[in-house]
């Protein structure tokens, strides 16, 4: 199979450390107490956001690492475009880009304190949604391209649940 047998061992849960591009509207830096999409933010710079989020998370693993075992990363579902890519423990794993959004992380997984960075790009539809009705200097975006009423915003970002898959 494509797809070896895998069971959550982990779950990486709770606060994450998202920063964006502050040029595109977004905030340098931000806290999410979970994962959520963007668009259900009540701060503008991230609903009507699009570019590149980046998230950060140090978690404690506190199970023992086996070595007879493979590890996995499964970042659960990523939108709008779906396309994440990965930093575990300083490790560059690429680009995800499709279902499942999961990674390989053996030999890179430890005991204890470990680091994940992942960055999240979305397409440029939220933000033409939130220029929609901005007078046109405070737009961020100069286009040709008309946004009618139709055109609502698109879930965006890392909506999870993160876990670390073993078989």
């Amino acid at each position: 199979t494509n797809y070896p047998v895998v069971e959550p061992v982990r779950s990486i849960a709770g606060s994450w450390q998202v920063g964006f591009d502050p040029a595109w509207g977004g905030p340098e830096q931000v806290q999410f107490d979970e994962l959520t999409s963007w668009t259900e933010s009540s701060d503008p710079g991230i609903k009507y956001y699009s570019g590149k989020g980046i998230y950060n998370k140090t978690f404690d693993y506190s199970g023992t690492v086996d070595t007879g075992k493979r590890y996995w990363l499964d970042l659960g579902d990523v939108k709008d475009t779906g396309i994440a890519s990965v930093q575990f423990n300083g490790g560059d794993l690429g680009v995800l880009w499709t279902k499942p959004f999961r990674v390989e992380i053996t030999g890179l997984l430890k005991s204890g304190q470990n680091e994940l960075v992942i960055e999240v790009i979305n397409s440029w539809r939220n933000r033409l949604v939130g220029d929609r009705n901005l007078p046109a200097e405070e737009c961020l975006t100069q286009t040709n391209i008309r946004t009618g009423s139709g055109w609502q915003l698109l879930e965006s970002g890392l909506l999870g649940p993160v876990q670390i898959l073993s078989n």
